[in-house]
């Protein structure tokens, strides 16, 4: 009888720790899983964050703006996109016979370049630029960065008195980051509207608007949604733009042969044909 007793017992034990093992690898695998999915979809930003953090002694801060894997890898990624840069008097002096493409292997599609700032500012270096893009046989922009706390119809005279577009250029863009001081938000959309409806009765085609993710989704996302979108946003995590992105500047720290120092990378979420839909027509 108390044999018995003791066969039982060992038996619900038995029946406990199986339950128990049972209910510990429900869990353990899915959440393996999870997290083999996860570095999977976000390969490339673990292979920078490896870089940066981990093998920070072993690189040169050099190599690092030469072979930045984060970007490779997702402009491999994406190879069915096309890509640009944007550029401004902050690269000094380009060697433009130089610039075809990003990390040596990715060509370079189409470039913007900052024109005005503001009411009366100019980028010192756009007409040197704005040349030279041409001659590269390459689909050129011009951006204005639109400054909250100055009149708006005076930014927009700025930019078209520095900007002379082309048939086949890209339309003009209207680059908003800065938080008003002396007006509400919605004093500065009415003068961002007033920019942008300037800008298109003159050059008969609609602006692009470039932002930042956070401050469009927070500030513009309901009042501009209909236009085409320029959105920046550098957090690696991010592995493919959203449905809403035209244009995604996924980089600030892009590497170009002619260039000198860091430059801004973008992918375009199309290929280069909807691209040149965007542009003025050709007559």
């Amino acid at each position: 009888m108390t044999k018995n007793r003791k066969t039982v017992k060992r038996k619900v034990i038995s029946d406990q720790t199986y339950k128990k093992r049972l209910l510990i690898w429900s869990i353990v695998i899915p959440a393996f899983l999870v997290l083999v999915i996860f570095a999977w979809q976000h390969r490339a930003g673990l292979a920078y964050l490896w870089i940066k953090v981990f093998e920070k002694e072993k690189i040169s801060q050099e190599d690092q703006g030469k072979f930045d894997v984060r970007n490779i890898e997702l402009m491999r990624r994406h190879d069915d996109k096309i890509y640009g840069i944007d550029i401004s008097q902050y690269q000094g002096n380009i060697s433009w016979d130089e610039v075809m493409t990003i990390n040596d292997e990715f060509p370079i599609d189409f470039i913007y370049i900052r024109a005005s700032m503001g009411e009366s500012a100019k980028d010192s270096k756009f007409s040197k630029n704005w040349n030279a893009a041409k001659k590269k046989n390459k689909l050129r922009g011009a951006y204005h960065y639109f400054r909250p706390n100055e009149n708006s119809v005076k930014q927009a005279k700025n930019f078209i008195r520095m900007v002379d577009l082309e048939p086949g250029d890209l339309p003009p863009v209207l680059d908003i980051e800065e938080m008003p001081r002396n007006q509400s938000m919605d004093s500065l959309k009415m003068g961002l509207k007033r920019w942008l409806i300037h800008v298109e009765k003159h050059y008969k085609v609609k602006p692009v608007l470039y932002s930042g993710d956070k401050y469009f989704a927070d500030f513009l996302e309901k009042e501009f949604g209909e236009y085409t979108l320029w959105i920046a946003n550098y957090n690696f995590w991010v592995e493919k733009p959203k449905k809403h992105w035209n244009i995604w500047q996924f980089s600030e720290k892009g590497t170009v042969k002619g260039i000198k120092g860091p430059v801004d990378l973008n992918m375009f979420s199309g290929d280069i044909e909807d691209l040149e839909e965007l542009c003025l027509p050709i007559n």
